[in-house]
């Protein structure tokens, strides 16, 4: 992946998930949280957010931004499964919030549960560093073909 799609860099993403994300505008709000891409295969999108700028007044990581981490590593996967020429666009997202944190860095693990030629669903998992599960959501966003 290129610096310009804002989640930082990483060896381990895959040649299509670049083509896919080639000439897409890059992830300003994944920028702000922090999000980096640790790895990007078919099966598997995984990346990391820190806690610390991510949290709500009462110190604990915010919601709406395991929410963000959420929809991005679905969105993703729905891109990358989607393939060049064609975008994925969120349609719905739901999570559940088990537990709460405050420091360190949270990861997010997306695996899907469906792929159509129109709709993908995957389950989002997020961990934080002692492996507890912080919120698990599911992300479905509609494939399209890009309009030039």
């Amino acid at each position: 992946m290129t610096e310009n799609h804002g989640t930082g860099t990483s060896s381990n993403l895959s040649s299509e998930f670049v083509a896919a994300m080639a000439g897409i505008g890059p992830d300003r709000l994944g920028e702000k949280l922090g999000i980096k891409l640790i790895s990007v295969t078919p099966e598997k999108i995984v990346a990391t957010m820190p806690v610390e700028g991510n949290t709500q007044p009462m110190g604990l990581l915010h919601g709406g931004a395991s929410l963000v981490l959420a929809e991005s590593l679905g969105s993703y996967g729905a891109a990358l499964h989607a393939g060049a020429g064609r975008s994925a666009v969120g349609v719905e997202i739901n999570a559940t919030h088990h537990r709460s944190t405050r420091s360190g860095n949270v990861t997010g693990t997306a695996i899907p549960l469906s792929l159509g030629n129109t709709v993908a669903t995957f389950e989002v998992v997020i961990t934080d560093e002692s492996d507890r599960r912080i919120c698990t959501a599911r992300v479905t966003c509609l494939l399209r073909e890009i309009k030039k």
